[in-house]
């Protein structure tokens, strides 16, 4: 798709985006208006994996202990991979 000169790609806003990477994995993360209030949309180009979160479940994760994300990192593509 064509950037555009205001930032936008297909009514995308650029601004409302970035990636985050390190040598294991990189991530974009950006803002997503939906119907139903604004979520965080958190993907993974390279395995084409995505999730929206809303507020309340993001709040959710700072409930969590660095134990809780080590457990996911045991199995990460998830049961059966």
């Amino acid at each position: 798709m064509a950037d555009r000169q205001d930032g936008t790609e297909a009514g995308r806003d650029r601004r409302d985006e970035f990636i985050i990477a390190n040598e294991f994995a990189t991530v974009i993360v950006r803002k997503v208006h939906t119907r139903n209030g604004v979520r965080l949309e958190i993907a993974s180009p390279k395995l084409g994996h995505s999730i929206r979160l809303d507020p309340l479940e993001l709040e959710s994760l700072t409930w969590q202990t660095t134990d809780t994300f080590s457990r996911f990192l045991e199995n990460p593509f998830g049961p059966g991979s």
